[in-house]
């Protein structure tokens, strides 16, 4: 008490001069108003505040510059693989395109026109030029562009992509949520040997036992194809996408012809993104519900439900959505082979064509495709994780 009615007699200025240099007053040493206090403060505060929106600005300029560096690096070292295997492989492209009898002097020139005779360095240059400019070269297989085929087969393997996705991620989520409540139940077991087969299982096998079982002997599905040939001079595709241009016609018939030739090969993908996102989903469903928050909530009464599908799902979602991009870029690469089962007219039939006939041109330009979208679906994964996730913005 002694103490506080001491301090409570020292002048106003001798308080605040002991807490914080700031209180100090130079023009009145003896004294300080209360308003100039409150006054001091307001201004400390206001200082603080334009101080931090440099280093904020700072700190987003570094992050931009860090963001383009990783593209830019990451496309650069992309070209530069496809380029040293263009280079590598016992395929001479002059030959694929000329012929094995061509005269020598043909090839020759063929050669130079083509800059095979520079240095690498310098072809490096004119590859990583024509590509920034959407130029593959020449299809030796079909004689023409590589862009103008990729432009024609990759909406089919994006659609197939992206229906893929679809049934993994509704089925794949509430499968590993389940699995995570009923930790070490029957109900997990199944789940996660669900995800186990669905990792080890080839997809060339279950491709073809699909079309024996669902195609051949059931007759529920159609067969191999994009397109019934009935339908195949009648449709005219829009956009690309098939379901979506029979929409846009109003072309009923065609649609379910289309979804009948989508379902098997899109379900066999959607299974093994299934196990993918299920496994994940498991995962950090486990983590989530072993948290503070989920304890208090209980502690609360909140229902069961409410917490785990309201709470730790709502939680949990902000890594899935980096689980689902990846998914659909797995699925995207990951497609050749169903695509060479299904005879599905997309990206992936068509490198594996390229390839058996040597069209290096065809190849190269399909696998840089196919990374640059990987690629951006990494950044765009990433760049939701940082918008969803609030702890993530400062790094």
């Amino acid at each position: 008490m002694e103490r506080f009615s001491e301090s409570k007699r020292k002048p106003l200025h001798e308080i605040f001069s002991t807490a914080d240099p700031v209180f100090r007053s130079d023009s009145c040493p003896e004294t300080l108003s209360l308003s100039e206090a409150v006054k001091t403060l307001s201004n400390t505060g206001t200082t603080k505040k334009v101080r931090r929106a440099p280093r904020r600005g700072a700190a987003l300029a570094t992050s931009i510059a860090s963001f383009l560096g990783i593209v830019i690096t990451t496309y650069l070292g992309l070209l530069a693989v496809t380029f040293f295997i263009g280079r590598v492989v016992p395929i001479d492209p002059v030959l694929a395109i000329v012929g094995d009898r061509a005269p020598a002097h043909v090839v020759a020139r063929v050669r130079e026109e083509m800059g095979f005779n520079l240095p690498y360095y310098q072809q490096f240059f004119l590859y990583v030029k024509g590509v920034l400019q959407g130029d593959f070269g020449t299809s030796v297989l079909t004689t023409n562009p590589v862009m103008t085929d990729i432009r024609r087969v990759f909406p089919a393997t994006m659609e197939l992509a992206t229906v893929g996705t679809i049934i993994g991620a509704v089925f794949g989520i509430p499968l590993g949520v389940l699995a995570a409540v009923k930790r070490g139940s029957l109900v997990d077991q199944i789940v996660r040997v669900i995800g186990l087969v669905g990792y080890s299982v080839p997809i060339f096998w279950l491709g073809m036992l699909a079309l024996l079982i669902f195609y051949a002997r059931l007759g529920w599905t159609s067969g191999p194809g994009r397109i019934d040939i009935t339908f195949e001079y009648t449709f005219t595709p829009i956009t690309g996408f098939y379901v979506i241009d029979a929409i846009l016609q109003r072309d009923w018939p065609a649609l379910k012809d289309i979804v009948s030739h989508l379902i098997l090969p899109s379900a066999l993908l959607g299974y093994f993104s299934l196990a993918y996102i299920s496994r994940m989903t498991r995962s950090f469903m486990l983590n989530e519900l072993e948290q503070e928050y989920i304890i208090a909530a209980r502690a609360k009464g909140i229902s069961e439900t409410r917490i785990i599908w309201g709470h730790a799902l709502r939680n949990a979602a902000v890594p899935l959505v980096t689980v689902i991009a990846l998914s659909y870029a797995g699925l995207l690469e990951g497609s050749v082979l169903t695509e060479t089962i299904f005879s599905w007219p997309g990206l992936g039939l068509y490198i594996t064509n390229s390839l058996q006939n040597a069209d290096m041109n065809a190849v190269l330009g399909g696998t840089i495709v196919i990374g640059s979208v990987f690629i951006a679906l990494n950044l765009v994964s990433d760049l939701l994780y940082r918008l969803l996730d609030p702890r993530t913005r400062a790094r």
